[in-house]
């Protein structure tokens, strides 16, 4: 039954789902009539809000599509490439491939989603290279799936607003400390029921698969890859692109600047993890031309955030100014009790993330309404964010837009890996559910 579902789902994705651009296109039709419909508002002012929510992510998207190149480049270098073949060593069936893959993305992405994302894509391209027999597209969306965990880890969204000082919440419910949310036992119980139940599932998925894609290694063979003849040091300017001792003490003034930045009480967050990443990989790969020839293959891939990402602020604007947010939101918590509140804080998160795939905006919006609701019905306000964290990032095995910097790095589509991410949305659905609701 399992095999035949996994099979079920890979081939009507593969023949209905559309690039994921048409799929935010369609997202933006349902919304604008949605608000027009249920809210009241007319075409002038949904147009009124489109736009100017259209823009509020710029700076965000330049993060996602620097955090992408960055971490390309810091994935391609040789330290990094030896660490893959060594793992590849381990990992010589298919199923072991499909189980190593999505175990590293799960435990990178605890503690950072943005390295998480192009570190698993990166180990996926490099074990179809090693592993003979194994699907590509089910080495992907392993690498994918490990994007589940982020709202339960190191860089939630959600958890770490709520435990900042000046928070927009802390007048409501005060500081709630990670304690309470990203280590509390309920979080850090699902966390290691998912990091044994997702590779588990994605092993399944391998084995069931009666003619897997496979991928021949020259097609998955180093862009960047140059001969060393051609970068003889002839004349100063190419002595200075060659130069080691440049990309290192570069290299080292920027973690200088970092260690100043931690001493002075500075925090984690995605702004500091990108510098890390620019100069991590300017030392690793030894000189600035070699840096460049990387980074030069990484641009490559991310149109497709830059695209999206004003689109998405658009969805988000109309959801948040229209009320159609919050009129959904306050529909789940119509129906809970202070027993279900945690599991209807995760459906309702899991349901607004197709609209609004940001955790930060998402909270922004639902999280007002769920802490009103866990105050009055007296639930754990800890458990009800950890619902939401979850809920949040549980969506996203069916919402493609998170999903573009590792397609963008495998060279695959939406549609290729979406069958299989679905079969790992519902059984882990079920599993995190049933927790949440014990």
């Amino acid at each position: 039954m399992f095999s035949a579902l996994t099979r079920g789902c890979v081939r009507v994705f593969d023949r209905y789902l559309p690039d994921p651009l048409i799929l935010v296109l369609i997202i933006t039709l349902i919304v604008f009539a949605a608000g027009m419909i249920f809210q009241g508002h007319g075409p002038v002012a949904m147009l009124g809000f489109w736009q100017d929510g259209f823009w509020n992510l710029l700076s965000f998207a330049m993060q996602m599509a620097l955090m992408l190149v960055t971490g390309f480049t810091v994935a391609k270098t040789p330290l990094f490439m030896t660490l893959v073949s060594r793992i590849a060593t381990v990992a010589r069936t298919p199923i072991r491939a499909v189980i190593m893959v999505a175990f590293v993305s799960l435990i990178v992405t605890w503690f950072n989603w943005g390295i998480g994302l192009v570190v698993g894509a990166i180990l996926a391209r490099e074990m179809a290279r090693r592993v003979e027999g194994v699907d590509y597209r089910l080495l992907v969306a392993s690498a994918y799936a490990g994007f589940i965990i982020w709202h339960a880890g190191l860089s939630a969204a959600a958890p770490l607003v709520v435990a900042t000082p000046g928070h927009f919440l802390e007048e409501q419910i005060g500081i709630i400390s990670t304690g309470e949310t990203i280590f509390s036992p309920l979080n850090l119980i699902i966390c290691a029921v998912i990091l044994v139940l997702l590779p588990v599932v994605c092993g399944f998925m391998m084995r069931g698969l009666k003619n897997p894609v496979t991928v021949k290694a020259e097609q998955l063979a180093d862009e960047s890859a140059t001969a060393t003849a051609a970068d003889e040091e002839t004349r100063p300017a190419e002595r200075l692109e060659q130069s080691k001792w440049l990309a290192w003490i570069s290299a080292a003034l920027g973690f200088a600047a970092v260690i100043t930045y931690a001493v002075g009480g500075g925090g984690l967050n995605l702004n500091i993890v990108i510098f890390v990443l620019i100069f991590l990989g300017l030392a690793l790969h030894g000189s600035p031309k070699r840096y460049l020839e990387t980074l030069d293959e990484a641009v490559r891939g991310v149109a497709g955030v830059l695209i999206q990402f004003p689109f998405y602020a658009g969805i988000m604007g109309m959801m948040k100014a229209s009320g159609l947010a919050a009129l959904m939101a306050s529909g789940f918590v119509s129906i809970s009790s202070a027993h279900t509140l945690p599991l209807v804080s995760f459906l309702s998160a899991g349901f607004i993330n197709i609209f609004i795939p940001s955790g930060g905006g998402q909270w922004a919006v639902q999280g007002p309404i769920l802490m009103e609701a866990a105050q009055s019905l007296n639930a754990d306000i800890g458990d009800v964010i950890t619902g939401f964290a979850w809920g949040d990032a549980w969506t996203n095995m069916i919402q493609p837009f998170w999903a573009l910097p590792a397609l963008a790095i495998a060279g695959l589509k939406a549609r290729d890996i979406m069958g299989f991410c679905v079969v790992i949305m519902l059984v882990t659905g079920v599993a995190i559910g049933g927790l949440l609701l014990i």
